[in-house]
């Protein structure tokens, strides 16, 4: 069972009141691209600052699976708690306070993609996803992962990948790119009026590690107009942590 330790990361203090859900992560791949500023700006509110590292924004496509994803005093349900997820992601800041921004959440989770689509104003999507782990070999665990989304009215996306870590887990140091693209205590968003809110988290400091990455098709930015080219992506992976998210306030309240 994943235990949820005081975490000594955060640059500013929890909030004053109550967390809302509880959840695990588990069997990341972070897979991020260096983009420019300009190609981001235009799909970014107003209000929000891109986040940049080496003069670049990032962008990443992190596939994983989610465990006991449950709000306050209700014990995770059988059927509903647990399922694969599929984020799109960028990172902005505003007051001082380095978040992720969400360009898509794609779930196989039907309440869950309508109750954070309400409570939290996040782009969650449905989608049929298969996550697998595959059998243990010389060369390590590969996990294999199959996204296509399915969401009404939504462009259509998928990814089709294998993933697995290579080497130590390590935990980033401060002013690294890893921590930089890892070290994110909260997260914004946007009503369907434009006003931001925030929604803080809080979990342990990530432990990664190096990643191999075949992928076979992917589609995931190809409605947002952003062209990666041919580069080769950063890739990481984290093995699980235990979250806490609070509910959403408005950035200004």
């Amino acid at each position: 069972m994943l235990k949820h330790l005081p975490n000594t990361g955060r640059t500013w203090p929890l909030p004053n009141r109550s967390w809302f859900m509880k959840m695990g992560w588990h069997d990341l791949l972070f897979m991020h691209y260096r983009v420019s500023v300009a190609q981001l700006r235009p799909l970014i509110p107003d209000g929000l600052d891109i986040d940049t590292f080496d003069g670049s924004a990032w962008l990443g496509i992190v596939p994983f699976r989610m465990s006991g994803v449950s709000p306050r005093l209700v014990p995770p349900l059988p059927g509903i708690s647990n399922f694969p997820e599929l984020n799109v992601r960028t990172y902005v800041t505003i007051n001082g306070k380095p978040g992720v921004w969400f360009f898509s959440l794609d779930a196989t989770n039907w309440l869950a993609v309508r109750a954070a689509r309400k409570l939290f104003h996040l782009n969650y999507v449905d989608a049929k996803i298969n996550f697998r782990s595959k059998d243990q070999s010389c060369d390590g665990t590969w996990f294999g992962y199959e996204s296509t989304r399915i969401h009404k009215g939504v462009p259509p996306a998928k990814l089709k990948c294998e993933y697995r870590p290579i080497g130590s887990e390590y935990q980033p140091g401060p002013e690294t790119l890893e921590h930089f693209l890892t070290a994110r205590y909260c997260l914004y968003s946007a009503s369907p009026a434009g006003k931001i809110y925030r929604g803080e988290i809080d979990h342990e400091p990530w432990k990664l590690a190096d990643a191999q990455v075949l992928i076979s098709e992917n589609t995931m930015l190809d409605g947002m107009g952003i062209d990666t080219g041919d580069q080769q992506p950063v890739l990481h992976y984290a093995r699980e942590t235990l979250a806490k998210a609070w509910i959403i306030k408005a950035v200004n309240d």
